[in-house]
């Protein structure tokens, strides 16, 4: 008999109106911890089925779906979902590109958004990268390296297994390859730009594809602009801006790492982007009493809120950086700005914006409304699945 797990009479839990979590004080009694990592059932107060999920008593949350129906995690079962997901993808990817490699890079497999809680597949050409937060997805880890080699004729699959969301479910951190050799870091081809990948010890699965959308949306307001690429990582907006006919780029990130690679990049590609490792905040504090000197500025900074609690803080941060950045625009100037932090929505971007706007004394329009790219769906039911939303704007 499969073990069930039973909501409190009194709790508003969010899994009744579609979302895919629930907590453990949503319960009236979490399971025995011999359960951890098995499927259970959840049942609301009257007894009646919610679904089937995977449970850890570690974890604040207790239980993730799979299905509203009874399942069991198998091979059969995790081979259907991993088909359907790629399925869902065929043929997605940059918007008019025409272009059958696009299908080479991006993301296969979005967890709770294709019922596969707490696994992450990023497909860079021939090799796929694997994050696994979840304990009952981590148990079936090596099942899903077989499955996924078998579904997209993979050479090699990275376990990128060193999320800190690991530690909330009790699981080490840990990376490796299928095949127990190491991934040599190699040239790739993304949007057109040759870029240095080490997708073994790289940041997070290796290259920010969520981003591979919004390159050429910025870039197409590049020509004859002085650009600033805050926070630049690898440096692709910057890459994508030079090559667009900007008059000069400057690159900044904190990350030396970073700062090389982009130089590197840029080495490759033949642009000219000046790189400099420099923390963003002091850069702009030093120039505070500089005369506008950029025409387009792109803000796409790492999560400053990666919790609820650290919500408030985190909206001073945002609204500080846009303050600068409208503050150090020409007139008529273009400001592309992100947030990756899911605990942020729309709403309070768009209130930071506005009191950015008011305390620059900036007439700001809205261009463009920017998100993730469909190959990282987002669950209708569950606003933790959207965690990537900008503007692309006009500060006058």
């Amino acid at each position: 008999m499969i073990p069930s797990l039973k909501l409190r009479p009194n709790a508003k839990a969010r899994v009744l109106e579609g979302h895919p979590w629930v907590f453990g004080n949503e319960c009236e009694a979490l399971l025995p911890a011999e359960h951890d990592g098995e499927v259970v059932e959840c049942r609301d107060r009257t007894g009646r089925f919610v679904g089937s999920g995977i449970y850890n008593s570690k974890s604040q949350i207790v239980w993730r779906r799979l299905s509203r129906e009874h399942v069991t995690l198998d091979a059969p079962w995790l081979r259907a979902r991993l088909h359907e997901a790629i399925a869902r993808r065929a043929g997605a990817g940059p918007a008019g590109s025409g272009d059958p490699a696009r299908q080479r890079y991006r993301r296969l497999v979005w967890s709770e958004s294709d019922s596969l809680p707490g696994v992450v597949v990023d497909q860079f050409d021939d090799t796929l990268v694997v994050q696994v937060q979840t304990l009952a997805m981590d148990r079936h880890s090596g099942l899903l390296g077989d499955l996924l080699t078998e579904l997209t004729g993979a050479r090699e699959v990275v376990f990128r297994n060193d999320s800190n969301l690991r530690r909330l479910e009790g699981l080490l951190s840990e990376v490796h390859t299928r095949s127990g050799r190491p991934w040599e870091p190699r040239w790739a081809t993304i949007g057109g730009f040759d870029y240095w990948l080490d997708l073994q010890h790289g940041q997070k699965t290796g290259f920010y594809l969520d981003q591979r959308l919004q390159h050429p949306a910025v870039a197409k307001y590049a020509a004859g602009r002085r650009v600033l690429d805050a926070f630049c990582n690898q440096g692709p907006f910057a890459l994508h801006c030079a090559r667009a006919g900007a008059v000069q780029v400057l690159a900044l990130d904190s990350a030396d790492e970073a700062i090389a690679q982009g130089r590197q990049n840029a080495g490759r590609n033949a642009v000219a982007v000046d790189f400099q490792a420099r923390n963003v905040f002091d850069w702009f504090t030093a120039q505070r009493e500089v005369a506008p000197a950029w025409d387009l500025i792109i803000l796409d900074p790492p999560p400053f809120a990666k919790s609820k609690s650290a919500l408030e803080n985190a909206l001073r941060g945002y609204k500080e950086l846009n303050l600068r950045a409208m503050k150090a625009l020409a007139p008529g100037g273009i400001l592309a700005t992100y947030t990756c932090s899911h605990h942020m929505h729309e709403a309070e971007l768009r209130q930071v914006l506005a009191e950015a706007a008011n305390d620059a004394k900036r007439r700001v329009q809205v261009l463009e409304w920017c998100h993730q790219p469909p190959d990282h769906p987002v669950l209708a039911t569950m606003p933790e699945s959207e965690y990537l939303r900008g503007y692309i704007l006009r500060v006058e």
